[in-house]
């Protein structure tokens, strides 16, 4: 739609204005194309014709429709230009008395000259995590949208305040910096934020003075570098400071002040610090009283002195540095009033006597002869000769204030560098938030060199807003898929050019200051000729002083008069001479030699845009311009480094005067402050933007019912506007929102008006037509009736005569008689059958009554009878139903015990699976050695047969030997003495190995080998005395094959009675489960048999290969072809070592020396006998403990016959039960036989190697000769078992060295010892869990039949106590306390359980009379309850738990504390229980503490949970359907959690969370008192939080906004009815917020209604009241705005009402919380302790 169809009759425009700017005036009559006028009608009723060119139309700007006026964000607005953004402020600040408005990315900020309660702590909270958007604009929003971008997107962020002095730019930063210093504490004790903020108070006082603009201007910038830490916490903060306004120190205009500090220290002049400084009141120096008035209205200067000393005290300065810096500045006031005479016209003077110049150099230790002559005089060289040339009383001022200047802008810089030095705290920098208080765009009646370089700073920093705008709008047409359009925006980098260019202004300015004769005069005459030329360059035409810089603000003409001097900043050098001579080591370092160096910072690095000029001497320093166009550029550099967020002050009015509203100001301000640009920049593109709930919300009255699509909004809202608006250049669909052109918005808006318009018209036809009709209708009734009675009269008067009156009084006459005659005789009639019927009547009703108590009295016997019968049968019902029930509790008892116990077994079986792989290893060892015996055998009957040869050939030598028989024999003895020596230290060296193995036995298999291959070397060969030992390892591979299969047995019976239990409880439904398991433990074992029998071939093949390695060329090859056949049969495990003995068989060859080791066995075996006696006893041992375990399992069974004789149920268990004994009948006569088959193996074993051994003994003799050679065959074999161990984990014991036999036996038989011991242990543990599973169905029996007769009588014995040892106490503490869960069946069952049994034992001790017991005991409780709250406080069902079990420990403690005021409600048996010993009085208030305690955390943790879906089910929501209260905004959040879904919460959701609490509470059976305070809290919770986001939330101000909250809050009190809460008052919490939901409804426009307000709304304090009147905002534009003479009406109404000033409720208030005391009616006689609880100690007295 064109923009010129627009101009329609009842629309607006806005007008030019010299007054107002513009004016507001009415459409009469609809604008044509080719009209040359249109015709207005101004709000004053003066009509109005504006000129129009027809061929070129010029009409005015539009107004927006009211329902858009007052928008938070100016860029939300159809219309955006000039006069909608002037009269959006004016009603936002005039009306509705709002300071912040939003404009795109920009918060305008306009000063209200007045204290605001809008800056609390409770205002900051209420900010702190909420979107930019969410929340009307404020300040806060904006720090909290920096705040919260740098810690989302790590970047770092800049706060840019600027405007006009006395636009609040100072009080803005200060609240931005307040802000991060409340939402994010350090945490540490040099509360670094504090520091941050005291900072101000120096700054202020010593950069700040009195303007005719403002009594606070700051008069200097100042970028704050607030750091933080990785957690976001403030560290640190440095301050840059930029263009102090030196002049100000020696001049000041009318009405204006010097800075604050001169007359805070004027002041205190009579105070004892400033006693020695000499000062006097600021009227008597004359640095402070050239503006007149020395005083500001409303400030006292002695009060902020001591402010400012306080501050200087916590950033840490000294008072040393604070006398300095005093000392420094009284001086420069002294200096001020030196008295400088003329003496002729080229001279001047000063007088040595003048008392200020004494006290000026006393002060600073400065000589004053050389201060008199340089004040006075200047030092000029010449090439040849130096002249002292006097200077004129002008020059010698101008010098002396120069001085001062100088003295003042040193010391300004050493301040706030110590102030930085203060704020700096160890730690790293993560990131950083710049806050710049910089002066805004300035242009006077008479501009200088200040004025210049500020709108230079405002060129460069416009420069970047435009761009990052640009940027911004850029980035959200991307995000949109929008086609991004390039946007003509105003640059300034033209000026920006002029000034700091080549050739610039700046540039002439600093070479003009190079030559001494260089004028303002002659450098104005360069600008002239140079920049002549450039189009924002002109020349004024009445004037030749000056020159004009068209800025992006406005024109400004600057004065040249005082450029060079001010941009020199020149002191002579003598004087710098004098002052670095100085004393005053503080004074003296000010004028120091400093070096050239470049402004650097810690992150940034400036490079210069030209080369600097290296001053030729000390004269040529570097100017003041460019020392500030290089801080500008260090600034900039810093800006774009960050991510900007803007705030521009405004300043309503000269006058300072609180609300007033200026336009002309106004406009001025949004021009220089480029608020406008901001708006012309967004109006060329989409300024309007919409998402497509708010379209639809919005503008569903304008769809039609083929339309109205629910499902796909999107493509409803597409169709709609298509069909709206038919030029599609006017919007475009993005991704989320939709894009307007200006003006289209409006457009719908009349549209969606104008449809509304004609529905109202349509239902008032019909309304006022059906009003016309009922009204018609009845008085065509009246009408009627009033006719029939009109017509009777007269048909009456017509009918009757006196004839007929006689004939009608006679036929009244004749019927009268008549009718008593007739009445008479039916009366008699009537009468006689009434009789009759009466007698027969009562004849029946008589024999009635009879038959029916002969029937009632048949009937009472049948009952009788009846009832006795059914009473019986109940009785056996309830009988068999009882003993169901038990038996069903003990079985699932049981079943959970048996779990537990399975959980173990399944443990030991694995351990016995291990055991019996071990123990088969050993077996296939000793079936080699076995094989290696044999093969001895066969060696010893050759040996024999050799021996008889030998025996025959030494007859023969008889002869010749019997002379060396004596020899033979001596050398037998000394052999047999030293075989004796080596035996002994042999057996040493065993017993010392034994013990360390034993030590050793759980390291490494690899350390054992290592140990063991040290030992063999002072052993005897081992191989003979394996050979020996095979028969003996045989019969304990039998033994330990038969103890396995015995183990395996009884564990299988066990696991066997284990099922049948479990099958009483499943009814026989678990053994297809355990065969099928039984199924895939067989696979399983099969498939490891498999894999063994693989990685025996593997291993085979390998001893084949080392076989071969080893004897290939030293045995012949019949025996190396048999020692690899038989490697060749190693195919199953046990036959990888009888392989590996074929290794040891070819080492005996090479040795051939096995007679030597016979001799040994005889000294071993009765060692080995020992041994074999010792494995026979453990045997003996674990066959004793298996019968016992059979016992045992016979009783389980025993128990289960019993169980299974109980259940009726159940009987075929029985069968079941007896196939069980009998397979474990033929279990046990298995296990005996085994038993006897290993006792007649191990006698055989026994004899066969004493046989062995003494045949083979004489082989000993020949180990000794080879057994080096033995030894390293032995390390070769070894490193070769190694290798197959690593290739086979699962072989890896198979694969054990066999270096010698005896030790390995020693070691088998020591590790079965050791699982002997364990399977001993196991066998006890399971004997004890079966002990255990007894006496808990024991202990069930007794709780079912305690159960049964707790109607009856209680037994006399039990007395309501628990008996447990001192030593016990901490279990107690653990089990009831520490590892009690709140979610347990048993704890639930009986609410406070653990409360009661905690008390019996309180009460077993006082009845012990042991103090100690009883205070260590309570001690315990308190420090336990301490514990869990503190480690779990964050659990509500814990909480929740604990609260209502303190809550009741606390009644038992004061109901049986036998006080009088708690007995009256307990039992006489209560009573008679009470505590007799001690008074618990102080423990209860401990108690009660930890229970306050624990109410409070329990809340908090509640209102955590609560507070997120208040403000979305509250406010939010819409409750009410078809009365949406929904209004499009249009402002643009910049946080990317904008697009998530917020609108998750409805008032079902906050219901629902209050059930859970509830439930939660009433299920740990928490007092009703208890429950009622905590539901009060949380709905005051409720009320608060909705009213404060009411009052910071504009659009939530509506009537139908007002409707949905009332709709919600009888939601609330409807749950409170559900869940019999009302006497809980928590419906009165919400009073302020259904008075606020009220006033938001009601009328607001007559003096009547304010009256009503004024008297209704007594929960709300005026100021509240206030605020929502004037954040009233209609939805629609049938309703209207409140007027402002309203507002004030009901504030002087208001007046006298008493209250809290306080806009925001305090959502942290807590009510105070008591605990009534209820007496319990639970009898602690009949309370039984679970054993679910583990309080197995505890015994009943």
């Amino acid at each position: 739609m064109a923009l010129s169809e627009l101009y329609t009759r009842y629309n607006k425009v806005w007008i030019p204005d010299a007054e107002h700017v513009w004016k507001s005036a009415e459409i009469t009559r609809d604008f044509q194309a080719g009209d040359i006028v249109l015709e207005l009608l101004f709000e004053d009723g003066i009509k109005y014709c504006y000129p129009v060119d027809p061929s070129k139309p010029q009409l005015p700007p539009l107004r927006n429709p009211d329902i858009l006026v007052g928008e938070n964000d100016l860029t939300a607005l159809s219309y955006l230009h000039e006069p909608a953004v002037l009269h959006n402020l004016k009603v936002r600040f005039v009306e509705s008395r709002i300071i912040y408005t939003y404009c795109g990315i920009i918060l305008v900020a306009v000063n209200p000259y007045k204290e605001l309660p809008i800056y609390g702590d409770a205002i900051i909270h209420a900010y702190s995590g909420q979107n930019m958007g969410d929340m009307d604009p404020h300040i806060f929003a904006v720090a909290e949208e920096a705040y919260k971008q740098m810690a989302r997107n790590h970047k770092n962020q800049s706060i840019i305040v600027s405007g006009e002095s006395g636009a609040g730019k100072t009080v803005s930063a200060r609240y931005a910096m307040r802000y991060f210093a409340v939402v994010s504490k350090s945490g540490s004790k040099t509360r670094v934020e504090d520091k941050v903020l005291a900072s101000n108070p120096i700054t202020e006082a010593i950069g700040n003075a009195k303007t005719t603009r403002n009594d606070n201007s700051s008069r200097f910038g100042k970028y704050t570098e607030i750091s933080f830490d990785r957690r976001y916490r403030i560290i640190g903060a440095n301050m840059r400071t930029y263009l102090l306004e030196k002049s100000r120190v020696v001049f000041q205009t009318d009405d204006e002040r010097n800075y604050h500090i001169f007359y805070q220290m004027c002041s205190c002049a009579d105070s004892p610090e400033f006693k020695n400084l000499r000062l006097l009141s600021a009227d008597k120096f004359r640095y402070t009283c050239m503006g007149g008035d020395t005083s500001i209205e409303g400030v006292n200067d002695r009060k902020d002195m001591e402010e400012t000393r306080q501050t200087f005290t916590m950033l840490g300065l000294t008072e040393d540095f604070q006398s300095d810096v005093f000392k420094a500045l009284a001086a420069i006031l002294h200096l001020g009033n030196v008295e400088i005479r003329k003496l002729g016209d080229d001279k001047s003077s000063v007088s040595p006597r003048d008392p200020h110049l004494m006290v000026f150099c006393e002060l600073l230790a400065v000589n004053t002869e050389e201060l008199l002559r340089w004040l006075c005089n200047r030092r000029i060289v010449l090439v040849a000769e130096t002249v002292v040339k006097p200077v004129s009383v002008e020059r010698a001022a101008t010098a002396r204030d120069a001085l001062a200047k100088q003295i003042y802008a040193h010391l300004f810089d050493c301040i706030i560098n110590r102030i930085n030095t203060a704020l700096q705290v160890p730690g790293k920098q993560h990131a950083f938030i710049g806050v710049l208080d910089i002066y805004g765009f300035e242009t006077f009646d008479i501009n200088s060199f200040e004025q210049f370089c500020i709108n230079y700073a405002n060129e460069k920093l416009q420069q970047q807003f435009n761009m990052h705008v640009f940027k911004l709008e850029q980035e959200e047409y991307m995000k949109e898929d929008i086609p991004w359009t390039l946007i003509d925006f105003y640059d300034n980098q033209p000026v920006i050019d002029l000034i700091e260019a080549k050739m610039g202004i700046l540039d002439l300015l600093d070479e003009e200051c190079l030559f001494p004769q260089g004028t303002d005069q002659s450098w104005l005459q360069k600008l002239y000729n140079y920049l002549d030329a450039n189009p924002m360059f002109e020349k004024p035409r009445l004037s030749n002083e000056a020159f004009v810089i068209q800025h992006f603000a406005d024109k400004v003409e600057y004065q040249c008069k005082g450029f060079l001097e001010k941009n020199r900043d020149a002191l002579y050098e003598e004087l710098v001479d004098t002052m670095r001579a100085s004393k005053f080591s503080f004074l003296a370092n000010f004028f120091q030699e400093e070096q050239q160096n470049t402004v650097s910072s810690k992150a940034v690095k400036v490079k210069p845009a030209r080369p600097s000029v290296k001053p030729a001497n000390k004269q040529l320093r570097t100017s003041v311009g460019d020392k500030f166009r290089s801080s500008l550029s260090l600034l900039m550099e810093t800006l774009n480094a960050t991510i900007p967020h803007y705030v521009r002050c405004v300043k309503p009015n000269d006058e300072k005067l609180p609300f007033e509203y200026d336009s002309r100001r106004v406009v001025q301000q949004l021009r220089a402050c480029g608020v406008l640009e901001t708006i012309r920049i967004s109006a060329q593109s989409y300024p309007s933007r919409w998402t497509y709930i708010e379209f639809y919300s919005r503008y569903s009255v304008l769809m039609s019912n083929l339309e109205a699509d629910v499902s796909d909004k999107k493509q409803t809202c597409k169709n709609v506007l298509q069909r709206l608006i038919q030029d599609p250049n006017q919007y475009k669909f993005g991704r989320t929102k939709i894009f307007f052109r200006a003006g289209q918005v409006a457009y719908l808006e009349k549209l969606r008006l104008d449809r509304l318009r004609g529905a109202c018209v349509t239902i008032q036809k019909h309304v006022r037509g059906w009003s016309q009709r009922r009204k018609y209708q009845k008085v065509r009734e009246a009408a009627i009736i009033l006719q029939q009675y009109i017509r009777g009269k007269r048909t009456i008067r017509k009918t009757v005569s006196a004839v007929a009156l006689k004939q009608g009084w006679a036929a009244m006459v004749i019927q009268t008689y008549w009718r008593c005659y007739h009445m008479k005789q039916i009366y008699l009639v009537v009468r006689l059958a009434s009789v009759t019927i009466q007698a027969f009547t009562r004849g029946w009703m008589a024999r009635k009554r009879y038959r029916k108590m002969v029937e009632e009295h048949k009937a009472l016997v049948l009952q009788k009878y009846a009832r006795a019968w059914l009473a019986r049968r109940r009785f056996q019902t309830m009988r068999r139903l009882v003993l169901n029930v038990q038996l069903s509790y003990r079985v699932q008892q049981l079943r959970k015990k048996i779990e537990e116990q399975n959980k173990d077994n399944r443990g030991l079986m694995e351990r016995l699976t291990t055991l019996a792989n071990s123990h088969s290893q050993t077996v296939d060892r000793l079936q080699c050695l076995e094989t290696q015996l044999e093969k001895s055998n066969n060696q010893k009957a050759s040996l024999e047969a050799r021996e008889r040869k030998a025996k025959e050939d030494a007859s023969l030598m008889i002869t010749q030997l019997q002379n060396e028989v004596e020899e033979l024999k001596l050398e037998k003895q000394n052999l047999e003495k030293k075989f004796e020596a080596s035996f002994k230290e042999t057996q040493e060296s065993f017993d010392q190995i034994k013990r360390t193995l034993l030590e050793e036995k759980e390291n490494e298999v690899r350390h054992r080998k290592i140990a063991e291959n040290n030992i063999e070397i002072q052993r005897h060969d081992c191989e003979n005395e394996v050979e020996a030992l095979k028969e003996e390892i045989k019969r304990l591979k039998e033994e330990r094959v038969s103890l396995q299969r015995k183990i395996d047995e009884g564990e299988q019976v066990n696991s066997d009675l284990q099922e049948q239990v479990i099958q009483l409880s499943k009814h026989v439904k678990v053994i297809p489960e355990l065969r099928r398991d039984l199924n895939n433990l067989q696979n399983q074992k099969s498939n490891l048999d498999r894999k063994m029998k693989q990685q025996s071939e593997q291993a085979s093949a390998k001893i084949k290969e080392i076989s071969r390695q080893l004897l290939g060329g030293v045995v012949e090859e019949d025996v190396l072809l048999g020692l690899i056949e038989n490697s060749e049969k190693t195919n199953e495990p046990e036959d990888l070592l009888t392989t590996f003995g074929g290794l040891q068989e070819a080492t005996r060859i090479l040795e051939n020396h096995r007679r030597e080791q016979r001799d040994c066995y005889e000294s071993q075996v009765e060692g080995l006998r020992l041994k074999v006696d010792h494995l026979q006893n453990e045997n003996n041992k674990l066959q004793n403990l298996f019968q016992e375990k059979s016992n045992v399992n016979e009783n389980i069974r025993k128990e289960v016959s019993r169980l299974s004789s109980e259940n009726s149920v159940i009987p075929e268990l029985k069968l079941q039960v007896s196939e069980l004994q009998r397979q474990r009948q033929e279990l046990e006569d298995h296990v005996n036989e085994q038993n006897r088959q290993l006792a007649e193996q191990n006698k055989e074993v026994t004899n066969k190697l004493q046989s062995k051994i003494t045949e083979e003994s004489s082989q000993r003799r020949y180990f000794e000769e080879k057994a080096k050679d033995l030894e390293e065959a032995k390390e070769e074999l070894q490193g070769r078992v190694e290798e197959l161990e690593e290739e086979n984990d699962h072989l890896r014991r198979q694969q054990l060295m066999g270096g010698e036999a005896k030790r390995k036996l020693r070691e088998e038989t020591s590790r079965l010892t050791a699982e002997n011991m364990d399977f001993e242990e196991l066998l006890d543990q399971k004997d004890r869990l079966i002990k255990k599973l007894q006496s808990q169905i024991k202990s069930l029996e007794t709780f079912q039949k305690a159960r049964q007769s707790s109607m009856s009588a209680i037994p006399k014995e039990i007395h309501g106590m628990l008996e447990y040892r001192r030593e016990d106490e901490p279990r107690l503490i653990q089990n009831i306390i520490l590892d009690l869960k709140p979610k347990g069946v048993v704890v639930n069952m009986i609410p406070g359980l653990p409360a009661y049994i905690l008390f019996m034992c309180v009460r077993h001790a006082d009845y012990l009379n042991d103090e100690a017991k009883l205070k260590s005991l309570m001690n315990a409780i308190i420090c336990a309850v301490k514990k869990v709250i503190m480690v779990h406080h964050k659990d509500l069902e814990l909480l929740s738990f604990w609260l209502s079990n303190t809550y009741q420990l606390l009644n038992c403690l004061k109901q049986y504390s036998g006080e009088e005021e708690f007995l009256k409600q307990s039992t006489p048996r209560q009573k008679k229980n009470c505590l007799q010993n001690f008074d618990l009085s102080e423990h209860r208030q401990i108690l009660s503490d930890v229970a306050i305690h624990i109410y409070h955390q329990f809340i908090t943790v509640m209102q955590k949970t609560l507070t997120p879906a208040i403000v979305p089910g509250m406010l939010e929501h819409e409750s009410l359907q078809g009365i949406s209260s929904m209004k499009p905004t249009g402002f643009r959040k910049r946080s990317s959690s904008i697009y998530g879904d917020s609108g998750s919460y409805t008032i079902s959701s906050i219901l629902k969370q209050l059930s859970v609490f509830h439930s939660t509470m009433s299920h740990h059976g928490m007092d009703q008192g208890l429950i009622n305070q905590a539901i009060k809290q949380l709905f005051f919770l409720v009320g608060a939080t909705t009213l404060n986001h009411i009052m910071l939330r504009k659009d939530m101000c509506s009537c139908r906004k007002g409707m949905q909250i009332r709709c919600n809050i009888s939601y609330l009190e409807e749950w409170l009815k559900e869940k019999e809460l009302q006497t809980s008052n928590a419906i009165d919490t919400l009073r302020p917020l259904a008075q606020a939901a009220w006033l938001l409804q009601v009328n607001k426009s007559t003096d009547d209604d304010a009256k009503e307000i004024s008297e209704k709304c007594t929960e709300l304090n005026p100021v509240q009241i206030v605020k929502i009147l004037n954040s009233y905002t209609p939805i629609d534009d049938f309703e209207k705005r409140v007027a402002s003479s309203f507002v004030r009406k009901v504030q002087s109404l208001l007046q006298d009402h008493e209250g809290s000033t306080q806009l925001m409720l305090d959502t942290d208030y807590r009510f105070q919380v008591t605990f009534p005391f209820c007496s319990s009616s639970q009898a602690l006689e009949l309370l039984q302790v679970p054993s679910s609880l583990h309080l197995d100690f505890l015994t009943r007295i």
